[in-house]
């Protein structure tokens, strides 16, 4: 099998409902779409890290730094949409899709969702999961479960607790246990580009989750399970939250796969 070569977009946007500007908000010493790059640059799987964005402010932002940046149309729905523009100008075979609002990003996590495509020429899509902790998380719609087949790949995605427990603890012996989706992807670009044709599915506008489109359209999604824990940045006071990781200690990579 010929190698394989990956490259990392992350879509940014200055418009945000919760956070107006939230890819220029400053961290630490840098600007977070900054935080974003350099560490998925850091990524061992990826050739090239680029940012797709609508907003000149952040194109200049991230050229300042040294960094690649190229501007899509503003008329796109998803960053997936805007992702899927600059990848259809690519040669890669396979495009990480991170998301510009996860400062702290590890980098091996890129290099986690790229490695099932290695061995399995039919996988079109891959992503991350991460064990659920209380039982707080599993009853939160902002948290996303999912649960997969004995081979990893997923069967449904919900804000909804899934698997439902029924008020028990233990299921056969074993100590109940869901898995948390880590909103990180990596697409086969021959399939990211042609996502333009399947359209908004029953379940997805349900639950308002885009991957549930591929499921209903019969694609499966390879789960690669870690213990990457999200620090995302929704919401100012999320930055809040962030800094303060920040000042408490230097970050240090702590991802084991």
């Amino acid at each position: 099998m010929s190698p394989l070569k990956s490259i990392a977009i992350i879509p940014a946007r200055f418009e945000s409902t919760r956070f107006p500007g939230k890819p220029l908000v400053t961290i630490g010493q840098k600007l977070m779409i900054q935080h974003v790059y350099e560490r998925s640059l850091q990524a061992r799987s990826v050739a090239e890290v680029i940012v797709a964005t609508d907003d000149a402010r952040i194109l200049q932002a991230v050229e300042a730094f040294g960094g690649v940046a190229r501007m899509t149309s503003p008329l796109h729905r998803s960053g997936t949409d805007r992702v899927a523009e600059v990848a259809a100008q690519s040669d890669a075979d396979v495009i990480v899709n991170v998301q510009g609002d996860e400062p702290l990003i590890e980098p091996q996590c890129l290099d986690a969702v790229v490695e099932p495509f290695h061995s399995d020429r039919a996988l079109m899509i891959s992503t991350l999961s991460v064990d659920g902790a209380s039982e707080e998380e599993l009853c939160n719609p902002n948290v996303v479960k999912v649960v997969v087949d004995l081979s990893g790949f997923a069967l449904y995605f919900s804000r909804a607790p899934i698997p439902f427990f029924l008020g028990r603890t233990r299921v056969d012996g074993e100590k109940r246990r869901f898995y948390k989706h880590v909103g990180l992807y990596a697409y086969r670009r021959s399939f990211l580009t042609g996502l333009a044709t399947l359209k908004e599915s029953f379940l997805e506008k349900s639950e308002r989750l885009e991957q549930l489109r591929f499921l209903e359209n019969g694609y499966r999604i390879k789960v690669v399970n870690t213990t990457y824990q999200s620090l995302a940045v929704d919401t100012p006071e999320d930055l809040e939250r962030v800094n303060a990781f920040i000042r408490g200690r230097a970050w240090q990579p702590s991802l084991s796969l």
